[in-house]
């Protein structure tokens, strides 16, 4: 059984994908980010950079104690090494599938989730910070669409860990002022996967939790105004 600490944003999506399409049995443990459930001691005590998805996989392939484990990277490789599924075994295989895992966690989650900040969450309006990640968020859409042009998935013929990492990220693409039809390979590759039954599953788990933030001044400061000494 894997305890699945979520809440439903595309970086827990990214797990609920993964437990549905692998048929990991599963139990979800909510924490609500906008009341501060993730400042929590007991949470912070496995996940200690205080974000969700985090996991606790209570029956390890080689036995022995529950190993936790932070970062929607890490959990990912970790479950498709659990499950022997969508991350391949022969070297250039899995070396293309992390490659675009990393891409993902290292540039369109962060972008992204800047462009979703400045237009959705900041107190003002910053013209300049709204077109930085606007335009950058644009970019990486290109990347993407040039590889898709190519390619079936982001790291070949097969799905693997490096589409669900990406796919939750564009799922909001006009939250993030793009146009989809503007990126016709990223668009057949985006549609084939919404179809697939265990994306159509693990959304529909969202739909037990609120997934609009109540952003109040309170919930504002619990979201975005931490620090080291906040914190402790």
């Amino acid at each position: 059984m894997i305890d699945l600490y979520y809440w439903p944003t595309p970086n827990g999506h990214k797990i609920t994908m993964f437990l549905e399409e692998a048929g990991l049995a599963y139990r979800i443990v909510p924490v609500d980010i906008s009341s501060g459930d993730q400042f929590k001691p007991q949470f912070l005590a496995f996940s200690p950079n205080n974000r969700m998805p985090a996991i606790i996989d209570s029956a390890p392939a080689n036995g022995g104690d529950s190993i936790p484990v932070f970062e929607s990277g890490a959990i990912l490789v970790y479950l498709a090494e659990k499950a022997a599924r969508l991350l391949p075994q022969d070297v250039r295989g899995r070396r293309a599938v992390l490659e675009w895992l990393f891409w993902q966690v290292g540039g369109l989650g962060p972008m992204a989730g800047q462009n979703h900040h400045f237009n959705r969450y900041a107190p003002e309006k910053i013209p300049y910070a709204i077109e930085r990640y606007v335009n950058e968020t644009n970019r990486l859409y290109g990347v993407m669409d040039r590889r898709l042009a190519t390619q079936a998935y982001l790291a070949g013929d097969d799905y693997s860990i490096a589409d669900i990492a990406a796919y939750p990220w564009i799922v909001p693409w006009q939250l993030q002022a793009q146009d989809l039809a503007q990126f016709p390979a990223l668009k057949r590759w985006f549609d084939g996967i919404a179809a697939r039954p265990a994306t159509l599953r693990a959304y529909a788990r969202a739909e037990e939790f609120r997934s609009t933030p109540v952003v109040t001044e309170e919930s504002r400061k619990i979201l975005f105004g931490q620090t080291a000494r906040s914190t402790r």
